[in-house]
């Protein structure tokens, strides 16, 4: 069902962009989008990793210098059927973890030096089940595609300042209409197919551990402790995070905004994951 909703809302995204750039800018707007898109996407799929690694201040680590955190990321990974991905640390007190790569073959599994002092092994087990599902479920694709798709629909309306545009197809109050709008309904969606891939990784990270409750555990000491602990990391890279690391500098609107499910529903579907529940 999680997979049903992120291609009902890729083909929502995509169904936006099309229109963005029709109403825009004719067929010009269009090809101009879908070049701009297309680089965009090319840039964040090959260099994401090395990116995502210095936004955050991680470090590259091997067995010698974290062999427990090794251990577990081997053992979690043979039984995913993936490669061994890179293991990297992050100089955070609060404790949190992400994964980036553009494939299994290419993949970093990251955590914080928090999460190594306050989490216990076995729901440190479940953090990394459910970063190992996001690379099995190849998610890393699905976010760059999203958020490349968005950013065209975004910047449409400059890009056409210099590429021209087709003014036989000129609709001047949808035109204005999307140019307001159409940026900040690209964003919701975008945010939509991250919250479904959260879902889709912590059922798949319950099933590589074998067991739910561990990551459901750590999903509600992540969640207490980013309300504590604050993390200063740029916004951009905040919803790789496996709960929301600006979840203290938060308020309503972050709900509608936010890029994660609520901690206590993604709690709530693992639980309903055990036997005789």
């Amino acid at each position: 069902m999680n997979n049903v909703k992120t291609f009902v809302l890729m083909a929502g995204l995509m169904g936006l962009f099309l229109l963005a750039g029709q109403l825009l800018g004719g067929s010009q707007g269009l090809m101009i989008a879908l070049v701009f898109g297309s680089l965009f996407n090319f840039v964040m799929y090959y260099f994401s990793d090395k990116l995502v690694l210095r936004m955050y201040g991680a470090q590259i680590v091997g067995p010698d210098q974290a062999p427990e955190l090794y251990a577990m990321v081997d053992r979690l990974r043979q039984r995913a059927g993936l490669p061994m991905p890179v293991i990297a640390v992050a100089p955070h007190e609060q404790p949190n973890a992400f994964a980036t790569g553009r494939n299994p073959e290419h993949a970093v599994v990251a955590v914080t030096t928090g999460i190594l002092k306050y989490v216990p092994p076995d729901e440190l087990e479940g953090v990394l089940a459910h970063e190992l599902a996001h690379v099995k479920n190849r998610d890393m694709l699905i976010s760059t595609v999203a958020a490349g798709i968005a950013g065209a629909i975004s910047n449409l309306p400059y890009l056409l300042l210099f590429g021209g545009r087709d003014d036989d197809n000129a609709h001047p109050a949808a035109q204005l209409a999307l140019a307001l709008l159409g940026p900040i309904g690209a964003m919701l969606i975008q945010f939509a197919i991250s919250r479904q891939r959260e879902f889709e990784a912590d059922r798949v990270g319950a099933e590589i551990l074998g067991r739910p409750m561990p990551l459901a555990n750590a999903l509600r000491r992540l969640d207490a402790l980013a309300h504590q602990i604050p993390m200063d990391v740029a916004p951009a890279v905040a919803p790789l995070a496996q709960v929301n690391p600006l979840a203290a500098h938060g308020g309503r609107m972050l709900k509608l905004f936010s890029t994660h499910p609520p901690t206590e529903e993604r709690v709530a579907r693992l639980e309903a994951m055990v036997p005789g529940r």
